[in-house]
């Protein structure tokens, strides 16, 4: 194996290339980007950057020790349009080739657009140019911004938009935000978090449209309401990145199909992070891009699948001034017990709480909400009780 190409400059992807180095990966390593932008950390984007409490620089992932560790062909600004697995060839859409002879795809996913998005004062976040944009109309003096889907990105977005002091609705289609990742209970306690805010929280409600003819006006909902709007922000959800992958002999379906080792079918690619569907799933979360390469990586050198993720799934939120962290796999009909603090009919109790999914007799997921010690002390505990359930399984 002399050339490896990771097609992705982003969390996933940088961590591919390290670990390649590290695992012995002494030849050619080409990184191809769509942005123009070396690797940058994302979740700030919504929060302390639209605030202005952090600036492009502290966003960056690599300086220059770390660039000339990698030793890698930086090919940025440019995307990848094809992949010839037959003739090992990565296709540019500047009519340029990349022979080699592996592949690390990293291509993450594109934030979920809906019609109207063309006119301006409209905006999704998912990139460092998108947040810049953001910033530029936010900074235009006091907005009405109706900000369409309640989950992590929107939830996150209209936390910073009311902290800067700007009126905030969000409008989400479910009966509430996030119910599957905490169910319906917890759900319900974080929910509030949006009112303690000063945020107007619109659930069960759709978006028929938006209106305005050069810039957005307004949006209109399913049940006939008409919302003013100076701004819009839409966070409903991202689909990964494989239109390039089309017509390879990779299986795609909501992401590139992997193995529980981040193996395609193909011995030479391998997926990691927000494109990968790992196992039958899909997560589009920091913990996930940063522990998926190691594996992945080693069973690519192997050409084989030698080893398996083994790992919790975990998350965090930080939104109106409050940390939400959740670990493990929740499910409907788990029961769900506070152990510390409390909730209150307001939502969170003063100092926050912290809760225990249980399913047949063992804890399966635990919820933190201001509560970081508690919280990675229950985080710690699931991850050594997952280690010794999946020990036999190893031997």
């Amino acid at each position: 194996m002399k050339t490896v190409t990771i097609v992705g400059a982003s969390l996933a992807g940088l961590y591919a290339a390290r670990e390649l180095r590290a695992q012995g990966f002494d030849g050619r390593l080409v990184i191809v980007g769509e942005e123009t932008h070396r690797p940058y950390d994302r979740p700030p984007l919504s929060k302390d950057f639209l605030t202005g409490r952090t600036d492009e620089e502290h966003l960056a992932l690599t300086d220059a020790d770390d660039t000339a560790g990698l030793d890698a062909e930086w090919l940025l600004g440019v995307r990848a349009r094809g992949l010839d697995t037959r003739g090992r060839t990565v296709l540019l859409e500047d009519g340029r080739t990349v022979s080699t002879d592996a592949v690390v795809i990293a291509t993450g996913a594109a934030a979920r657009r809906i019609p109207g998005e063309s006119l301006a004062g409209v905006h999704t976040l998912r990139t460092l140019d998108d947040a810049r944009a953001l910033c530029a109309d936010l900074c235009r003096g006091p907005r009405r911004v109706v900000v369409i889907g309640g989950g992590f990105i929107g939830a996150e977005t209209a936390s910073s938009c009311a902290g800067l002091g700007h009126e905030v609705t969000v409008v989400e289609a479910a009966p509430l935000p996030l119910v599957p990742q905490l169910g319906a209970g917890m759900a319900a306690a974080c929910a509030a978090l949006h009112r303690r805010g000063g945020v107007e929280l619109i659930t069960g409600t759709g978006v028929v449209g938006l209106r305005g003819t050069a810039t957005v006006t307004g949006v209109d909902l399913t049940d006939g309401r008409a919302l003013p709007a100076d701004l819009v922000i839409v966070g409903i959800g991202a689909i990964p990145n494989t239109s390039w992958l089309v017509g390879s002999t990779l299986a795609l379906h909501d992401g590139v199909l992997c193995d529980d080792g981040c193996a395609t079918a193909l011995p030479q690619v391998v997926a990691v992070g927000d494109v990968a569907r790992v196992g039958g799933s899909r997560s589009e979360h920091w913990t996930s891009a940063t522990e998926q390469p190691r594996v992945a990586v080693t069973n690519l050198l192997a050409g084989r699948t030698v080893e398996t993720l083994r790992t919790v799934p975990y998350f965090w939120s930080d939104q109106y001034g409050s940390r939400i962290q959740f670990a493990g796999r929740h499910r409907d009909g788990d029961t769900v017990r506070v152990t510390e603090g409390e909730i209150t009919d307001d939502g969170p109790g003063e100092a926050g709480f912290l809760a225990h999914y249980e399913r047949d007799g063992r804890t399966v997921a635990v919820l933190g909400v201001d509560r970081p010690r508690a919280f990675m002390r229950a985080r710690r505990e699931l991850q050594r009780e997952e280690r010794e359930r999946a020990a036999p399984a190893a031997l």
